[in-house]
């Protein structure tokens, strides 16, 4: 559960009155993409129904009643969520616009490649370009819809691409563990040679290349990795 002192607010208006609740930043932000993803309780700093949180100051019973139906918290707090608004402090936005911005800069990096030299982008270049054409971040809305945006905006800026590469992996027998549980997703063949190496071909997007390349040579010390046409 959130402190006190890291949670922000979220805030209805209704019928003349101000109805708030104190949640947690990252998790309110998961459970707008997925309201199944998250308890109500869990996102909660308190189970509280404010009419001036920083105040201290409740409403009574009736007018939850007569505002909501019910007297029951997490009702009235789903409501809250659903129809209202978070609010947040200038330093509060700051941060979490920055938090979202390395997942849209990270999820880029890993995805898309430079079409001459067919590597990814440094993630610094993309950061810059992104300042460069004065991408808005919205703290609230999912990394993969403001990708999309963020891309359609870059492209004049700087080239991308995406593309999908196989590489083919052998490495000895006694790193077979974990490097396979690591490859796992990616896997689309494997098999065992006669002198006990191990063999497989994964999938993954063009910009994750030395990543993966990187973290298999870190889990086994004799490795061969080729790219496949």
């Amino acid at each position: 559960m959130v402190s006190l002192d890291d949670a922000v607010l979220a805030r209805l208006e209704k019928g003349g009155s101000r109805y708030e609740i104190l949640v947690d930043p990252e998790l309110v932000d998961i459970w707008k993409e997925d309201n199944n993803s998250v308890e109500l309780g869990e996102l909660l700093a308190i189970e509280e129904i404010w009419s001036d949180a920083r105040a201290g100051e409740r409403p009574t019973g009736e007018a939850l009643e007569k505002a909501f139906g019910t007297t029951e918290i997490l009702s009235c707090a789903r409501i809250i969520l659903d129809k209202g608004g978070i609010q947040l402090t200038t330093a509060q936005r700051k941060k979490m616009v920055e938090a979202k911005k390395l997942q849209i800069i990270n999820e880029i990096a890993s995805t898309a490649t430079d079409p001459k030299t067919k590597l990814p982008h440094p993630r610094t270049r993309i950061e810059n370009a992104l300042d460069e054409i004065r991408f808005s971040i919205d703290p609230f809305k999912s990394v993969e819809s403001q990708v999309a945006n963020a891309v359609s905006e870059l492209r004049p800026v700087i080239p991308l691409q995406f593309i999908t590469i196989r590489l083919a992996f052998m490495v000895q027998g006694k790193d077979y563990g974990g490097v396979s549980q690591m490859l796992r997703d990616s896997i689309q063949k494997e098999e065992w040679t006669s002198d006990g190496n191990w063999v497989c071909v994964v999938s993954v997007p063009g910009g994750m290349k030395n990543d993966i390349i990187d973290k298999v040579a870190s889990r086994s010390s004799d490795v061969e990795v080729r790219e496949l046409d």
